[in-house]
């Protein structure tokens, strides 16, 4: 992750209100859907000046009218954005290898911009009330599209010898995210979502524990119960709630149908539509030294292997050997509707090669059950969209969980590693850039955990729960277990005063050495919350709207809070 960040100032009371209305249930059925000002209706964006030069003045219109020539507007800066990418890589002969990887990036990036984009325009065309699972995909969509053009505007700052190409496309990347935050601002206030309806079955019927509470004495009987019964579903051929299609072995001694991992996703169905079931790759034990990177068009496709530390998929790329970010996975996956199982995912670059990452994940509706994630700086990149981990174990050092995805981390386990000389440890670096994203990263019923070289370190070591990375970092730590490794304060600055205000940072209901609040940072943004509404948003079923689409993955899980 680039340690690049912006130090724009937010007006305090913009950021109140606006935390209001994301926090708060939609409802857009005020007067914006009357004919209304282009100044009033540019003063609930981010953005108002900006918005009230791109919009026609002086005019009586309505929030849907906005909303749909923004989204068109952001369609437009995309497609500008990607050819000009186009073109510097048709030179590229003159652009050093790690250029060249930075603006692939972006290319990327802008790509699926513009598929999403294209998505939402066809979507509100004709309409001001969507479906449940419409409005919320769209919300999703545009926070990602957002979220792709800041990655691909980081990783060429990252690129000291790309500063030419960066100061050249600065203003546009600036209006692109203005222009989409715009857009985001007018969706959130305009359209309604109708009453909310299961994409699948009733969840009572499915799976009767997903939204029950729990006392601390129970729970780990309830956990052994629920992955027991998790790990059936999985290893059935269509019972329960997983509907499988297809099922094919991954053996590298041939006696598989495929030898390699990437053969086997190369096979798979492409564009699956939801509910017609998964294709299932199984993995045997072993380890398999390969890249892996699920396009979005393999869409429902589940990888189970033999269980953590037995089958392991391993790489090393890093950013001190040339490779962005964004592009030193060892595993990546934007294809919708993903479920990873029973696996270890490594990246082996170590310590000293700085930013190396094992899994990338922006593919929405994602889950991963009972995976390992081994790095050291930047081990998880939870870049985007819609995702769940469950009894996972995350190991690493600096920003080890990062990225600006709505994300859930479910009963895991986040094993903090001794970094180099003089480092410290910040496990969490949420990245929201703008206040009306619907992302963060929530950790519930977690143990955060010293891994075995730090545990037996000579104790000089800090470790932080996150620092913000932009200026809306959103992160918080529910009903976790906080071991003795973490700092008094809790958590750490990124850069001076930046995003201190307007971050958010909550701590509610842990326990353990670690989770004394007491001499906990006094920023602006951090809550010590005591109340269960307060974080309620948060849990599974509210922040990722995890009731209505887990339950087909077979992974177990909790819709609200684990205890009681």
């Amino acid at each position: 992750m680039s340690i690049s960040t912006f130090s724009s100032c937010t007006n305090f009371l913009l950021f109140l209100v606006a935390i209001h209305l994301i926090f708060s249930p939609v409802n857009a059925s005020f007067s914006f859907s009357k004919p209304t000002s282009s100044d009033a209706l540019c003063d609930i964006t981010p953005y108002p000046k900006f918005c009230k030069s791109q919009v026609p003045r002086n005019k009586s219109t309505n929030i849907h009218d906005y909303g749909r020539l923004t989204i068109q507007k952001s369609l437009a800066t995309s497609e500008l954005l990607l050819s000009a990418i186009n073109r510097y890589l048709s030179s590229k002969n003159s652009l050093s290898q790690t250029i060249i990887f930075a603006l692939l990036d972006c290319q990327f990036l802008l790509i699926s911009n513009i598929d999403l984009l294209s998505s939402i325009a066809e979507t509100i065309k004709t309409t001001i009330t969507l479906q449940s699972s419409e409005y919320e995909d769209s919300e999703t969509w545009l926070s990602t599209v957002i979220t792709n053009k800041q990655t691909c505007f980081d990783g060429l700052k990252a690129v000291s010898s790309a500063s030419a190409i960066t100061n050249h496309l600065s203003a546009s990347f600036s209006n692109g995210n203005m222009i989409c935050g715009v857009s985001l601002a007018f969706f959130k206030n305009g359209w309604i979502p109708s009453k909310r309806k299961s994409r699948f079955l009733d969840e009572t019927e499915r799976f009767p524990f997903s939204t029950a509470k729990y006392t601390r004495k129970n729970l780990w009987d309830l956990k052994f119960y629920e992955s027991t019964i998790g790990r059936k579903l999985l290893q059935s051929s269509g019972g329960g709630n997983v509907s499988i299609t297809e099922t094919v072995v991954v053996n590298p001694d041939g006696s598989g149908n495929y030898t390699t991992i990437n053969d086997a996703i190369l096979a798979a169905p492409n564009n699956t539509k939801s509910g017609k079931g998964y294709y299932l790759i199984r993995v045997v034990a072993g380890v398999y030294e390969e890249y892996i990177s699920i396009a979005s068009n393999k869409r429902y496709l589940m990888i189970v292997g033999d269980g953590k530390n037995q089958t392991i998929i391993t790489g090393n790329h890093s950013v001190d050997d040339g490779w962005t970010t964004f592009n030193s996975p060892t595993f990546a996956v934007t294809a919708q509707g993903f479920v990873g199982v029973n696996m270890t995912i490594r990246n082996t670059a170590g310590a000293i090669k700085n930013q190396a990452v094992a899994l990338r994940n922006g593919a929405d509706l994602s889950t991963f059950y009972l995976c390992s994630f081994e790095g050291y700086q930047d081990t998880l990149y939870a870049h985007s969209m819609r995702q769940f981990y469950r009894e996972c174990d995350i190991y690493g050092t600096i920003d080890y969980i990062f990225g600006n995805a709505a994300v859930v981390f479910q009963m895991c386990n986040m094993f903090s590693r001794l970094p180099l000389e003089g480092q410290f440890n910040t496990i969490t670096a949420q990245g929201k850039t703008d206040i009306n994203q619907n992302t963060g990263t929530s950790i519930q019923g977690c143990n955060i955990l010293a891994a075995s070289d730090l545990a037996l370190s000579n104790g000089t070591t800090q470790t932080y729960l996150g620092r913000p990375w932009k200026n809306y970092s959103t992160t918080v730590y529910v009903e976790s277990f906080m071991d003795s490794l973490i700092n008094p304060a809790g958590w750490a600055p990124w850069s001076g005063n930046f995003a201190l205000s307007t971050l958010y940072y909550a701590e509610f209901n842990n326990t353990g050495p670690g989770s004394n609040t007491m001499h906990r940072v006094n920023w602006t943004g951090y809550h010590v919350i005591t109340n269960a509404s307060d974080v309620a948003n948060f849990t599974v079923s509210n922040f990722i709207e995890g009731s209505f689409w887990l339950l087909v993955t077979g992974v177990p899980f909790i819709g609200g809070f684990l205890f009681s």
